[in-house]
């Protein structure tokens, strides 16, 4: 009995609505950036603030994407163009783990291993598959910045990988972009 007990209670707590995934997705985004400073919008003149204690700008109005500049590149001579293929190199971490045990821990990325695979998308072309898998929070900061940049990124789920959408979790990401070396 006590089995059976603990099984109707365990599946109980995992059969969450989708509009309870939603408010836990947003109570973990919220958790996170209440600890940074946030911009509620991109500077007027596209001029970020740089570094690690730079603030978090909202990207978008509805906030899905939160964006840290680590290093701007160079978006007056090195600004991407429509389908050109953008490498990346990511770390990721899940914010809704974060928020329910305090520990931001590393779930994928590319970014420490040097035998990994390599990451593209062509940018601002979601017709492919290889560029949409992706989601559009990774491209967005190549709106604004040049290329060779480097961000962390606070991303919702309807904007980050497109197999994981239904997942409703966000996730922390580190990325730096690159032009291809070919």
């Amino acid at each position: 009995m006590g089995l059976l007990t603990l099984a109707f209670f365990t599946s109980c707590n995992n059969d969450q609505s989708y509009a309870d995934r939603l408010n836990d997705e947003r109570n973990a985004v919220n958790a996170y950036l209440v600890d940074h400073r946030v911009e509620m919008s991109v500077p007027a003149d596209s001029v970020f603030e740089v570094g690690p204690d730079a603030p978090f700008y909202r990207l978008d109005p509805d906030g899905n994407i939160y964006m840290q500049v680590l290093d701007a590149g160079d978006r007056a001579t090195d600004k991407a163009k429509v389908g050109e293929p953008i490498y990346f190199r990511y770390s990721r971490y899940n914010l809704a783990t974060w928020y329910a045990d305090g520990i931001l821990s590393l779930t994928s990325g590319n970014e420490n291993t040097m035998d990994a695979v390599s990451c593209t998308f062509n940018y601002s072309d979601f017709t492919l598959p290889s560029s949409s898998q992706w989601g559009y929070g990774l491209q967005y900061p190549l709106k604004y910045l040049g290329v060779e940049c480097e961000v962390n990124l606070v991303v919702r789920s309807q904007f980050g990988f497109t197999s994981e959408i239904s997942y409703v979790t966000p996730f922390l990401y580190h990325v730096r972009y690159y032009h291809s070396q070919i």
